[in-house]
């Protein structure tokens, strides 16, 4: 499974660093659909806009279920033990974490110490190289005028739905 960090990233990420199948957690979508309301540049609000629909187009995201639930209320006390608060800014993470655990898949990070604590649980893999942006494509931040379209893979389930 792939964090949000990772979506926010995939184009510049070589996709040889990834698994073969990509999974992603409703509670990324959730991240993405809040990220075009958390700024006032229209620019940027624009770009959000567009990653957002292409998750929803390319993904099919594995959803909080039972299964994360009961997970949560482990990775809730690992964090705890490594003396760290579970509440706040780091929530939407330890979700997406549990939603990892609950479906048995390694957790694919661009912010690894957003994790810190939970190794014993899930395996949480770092993506550190990125590529870099052709000049022609980067505007002021470093950030992209436009984004290539990234290779289109399409999520599989961890798991069958239940009958």
């Amino acid at each position: 499974m792939i964090d949000t960090s990772v979506v926010i990233e995939l184009e510049r990420i070589d996709l040889d660093d990834l698994p073969n199948e990509i999974a992603i957690s409703w509670i990324t979508v959730a991240e993405l659909s809040a990220g075009p309301h958390a700024t006032d540049d229209p620019e940027e609000r624009a770009r959000r806009q567009d990653r957002l629909q292409r998750v929803q187009t390319t993904f099919d995201p594995i959803p909080f279920d039972g299964d994360a639930a009961r997970a949560y209320g482990r990775i809730y006390a690992a964090v705890r033990r490594a003396g760290r608060k579970a509440r706040g800014r780091r929530f939407a993470d330890l979700l997406i974490a549990a939603t990892a655990l609950g479906a048995g898949l390694p957790l694919y990070t661009r912010n690894p110490a957003d994790f810190e604590g939970l190794a014993a649980l899930v395996e949480i893999v770092e993506i550190v190289e990125l590529k870099r942006w052709p000049r022609e494509l980067s505007a002021g931040r470093g950030s992209p005028r436009r984004t290539p379209r990234p290779a289109r893979r399409r999520c599989a389930r961890a798991r069958s739905p239940r009958p």
